[in-house]
């Protein structure tokens, strides 16, 4: 099964994450960044979804065995090329032409919630599944273009308390804060309600993408002239 696959239901195209935990390295970002191309070349299509095949896990964000592999055989370049690949990747979706939105069918951390938040909008299911920033008790700031995306998803009452306390949050509590569009009560009724809210989408893309591009600017900016003081010495703990 590939890692990532793609397929089309009238006009939007589901993308799904196949990698059970959907932990993220460079053959998934380079996965995904493909999905994006595939999807974008169908001029039928108006909106994305982005969902698991697990029914555990959405993402459980950076592949960090495949990070300290890469640290012990001193293969720094490679570390470097997955990082700004994965900011390639948050900002394909920050500047996508049309609407992306999260179906958050399980489990969602670390930069697996980072990858939610870069979507538009986020469904997520009730009966299963939570959200949250185990960054803190892994030592592992946040680089400042993931702030960034998070500050436009999260209210920062809450951005706070998510990020200073790593704990873990349910989607009946996202809902309540506006983090995702709503909590639905399992896997069949996430899927029907976010497909049904993407195909309310039907704008032309150039004027949905440049929408986005003046939206998203300062994020963009934040991506490209201060994340590269982090990824370039690979200062990434503290």
């Amino acid at each position: 099964m590939p890692i990532i696959e793609w397929k089309k239901a009238e006009t939007t195209g589901i993308i799904t994450m196949n990698n059970v935990e959907n932990r993220m390295n460079s053959d998934f970002v380079s996965a995904l960044l493909t999905a994006f191309d595939e999807v974008e070349r169908d001029p039928a299509i108006s909106s994305v979804i982005v969902t698991s095949s697990d029914s555990k896990n959405w993402s459980q964000g950076l592949d960090l065995q495949w990070i300290m592999d890469a640290m012990a055989k001193k293969d720094l370049g490679k570390i470097k090329g997955f990082l700004y690949g994965l900011n390639q990747v948050y900002k394909r979706i920050l500047l996508y032409p049309m609407p992306v939105i999260a179906a958050i069918n399980g489990h969602v951390f670390a930069g697996g919630a980072i990858l939610a938040c870069a979507c538009d909008f986020r469904f997520m299911k009730s009966d299963r599944g939570y959200f949250c920033f185990p960054e803190i008790d892994i030592n592992i700031p946040f680089l400042p273009g993931m702030l960034a995306i998070l500050k436009k998803a999260v209210p920062y009452y809450m951005l706070e308390d998510l990020v200073y306390s790593g704990k873990r949050t349910v989607a009946t509590e996202l809902e309540t804060h506006h983090i995702i569009v709503k909590a639905c009560e399992n896997e069949e009724a996430l899927m029907s309600e976010t497909l049904a809210f993407a195909k309310t989408f039907t704008k032309k893309r150039a004027i949905f993408g440049e929408m986005k591009k003046r939206l998203h600017r300062s994020i963009i900016e934040i991506m490209e002239k201060e994340d590269p003081a982090f990824i370039e010495p690979l200062h990434l703990t503290v």
